[in-house]
């Protein structure tokens, strides 16, 4: 039993290898933009939609209702990024039930690439909001001492993100193998069930945390304009 697609070697051509991780990533992401433009390719404004429109207007309505709640911000401007998120790490976790299908989120190299694209876009937005002069200044404070310190914050804040869902997702799979060697025909079923709501609740938690560290990001360089560096002349 395989636990982790990265075990599994499609094929190796020298010292390049394509591995199960690879390819279920493939898979997902073909199966995505496939559901998305099937979805998309008749979009309506009027008072009938279809039921695929609706479904993806709930989905979308309940992402930007999540964000805006995190972030207290317009959530249009982080729906691209978080939602991408969540859709992908949903995605790979619900079709976990499927035999045969390791999911991606199994694999620490996945998880830690999300968490990667997590540590860059905190700094994108920030840049995006304050300036790259102003935003970088924020590490150095309140004393130039503290730069070590905020890049491992950032550093381990990324590791623990990346480790959380790897964890969750294989502990996951460990105990569905364990309960399929001892009753194959009653506790699987279960564990599938169960599968389905953890894997939705795994993605939330992901996208959620990304949104609270580019909130908490946003909120701190915020914070370092004070009103008098924004007041005008006759204020001042």
């Amino acid at each position: 039993m395989h636990l982790s697609p990265d075990s599994i070697i499609i094929f190796q051509v020298g010292l390049v290898k394509v591995n199960g991780t690879l390819v279920f990533t493939w898979l997902v992401m073909l199966l995505l933009s496939f559901g998305s433009w099937l979805v998309t390719r008749r979009l309506s404004t009027g008072a009938e939609v279809s039921r695929w429109q609706s479904l993806l207007e709930s989905v979308v309505t309940l992402i930007l209702g999540q964000i805006k709640d995190v972030t207290r911000q317009d959530p249009r401007r982080f729906l691209p990024f978080l939602g991408t998120l969540f859709i992908f790490v949903g995605t790979c976790n619900l079709l976990s039930v499927i035999p045969g299908f390791l999911p991606p989120t199994g694999s620490l190299s996945t998880t830690t690439a999300l968490a990667l694209s997590v540590l860059v876009a905190v700094p994108i937005y920030g840049i995006a909001d304050t300036g790259f002069g102003v935003y970088l200044q924020n590490y150095v404070r309140p004393t130039p001492l503290m730069l070590p310190f905020n890049i491992t914050g950032e550093i381990s804040r990324t590791l623990a993100l990346a480790v959380r869902l790897f964890g969750n997702v294989m502990s996951g799979s460990m105990i569905g193998g364990i309960l399929l060697a001892i009753a194959p025909l009653f506790f699987p079923v279960i564990m599938q069930l169960l599968g389905l709501l953890t894997g939705i609740v795994q993605a939330y938690i992901f996208a959620i945390l990304a949104a609270v560290y580019i909130a908490a990001g946003l909120k701190i360089h915020e914070s370092q304009v004070s009103p008098e560096n924004n007041a005008t002349p006759e204020t001042q």
